[in-house]
C-alpha cells in the first residue's frame, strides 16, 4: 500500500486533531508541518509545529505529558489529521485532561489532572 500524500497547502501546515485512542475524548487541536509529521511516524510520539514560535515541538517535551500515538489517519481531502494517542498525564498546558475544557457558557466540564504552575516553572 503506497503512502497517501497530505496537502500542506500554501501555509505548509495542517491541522491534528489529537482523540484518545481508547475513549475517542478530543484531548486538543493543534499545525503539523511535514516534519512534524514524519518525526511522529519515526518516533511514536505527537510532533506538531508551533505557529506562535515557529518551530517544531515534540508534544510533552518540557511537561513530561506526552501524547503516543497509536495511529495517524488522514481525513478525504488529505487536508487534515486525526492522532489517535495514549495521553500521558494532561494535554492542555492549562493543566486539563484535555483543551476542550469549557463550553462557550463558559461552564467548566472537563477535569485538571496537574499543576501548570508546577509544571512549567
Amino acid at each position: 500500500m503506497t503512502d497517501v500524500e497530505v496537502d500542506f497547502g500554501e501555509t505548509g501546515l495542517v491541522p491534528a486533531i489529537a482523540q484518545d485512542a481508547e475513549s475517542g475524548e478530543v484531548l486538543m487541536l493543534a499545525s503539523v508541518s511535514p516534519e512534524a509529521l514524519e518525526r511522529t511516524r519515526e518516533t511514536g510520539l505527537a510532533h506538531y509545529y508551533s505557529r506562535s514560535r515557529e518551530e517544531l515541538w515534540q508534544k510533552g517535551g518540557s511537561s513530561g505529558h506526552v501524547q503516543h500515538v497509536a495511529e495517524v489517519r488522514v481525513d478525504c481531502d488529505a487536508d487534515a489529521l486525526l492522532y489517535l494517542v495514549e495521553q500521558e498525564g494532561g494535554a492542555c498546558h492549562t493543566g486539563h485532561r484535555s483543551c476542550f475544557y469549557r463550553t462557550v457558557d463558559g461552564d467548566h466540564v472537563g477535569e485538571r489532572v496537574f499543576d501548570p504552575e508546577a509544571v512549567y516553572e
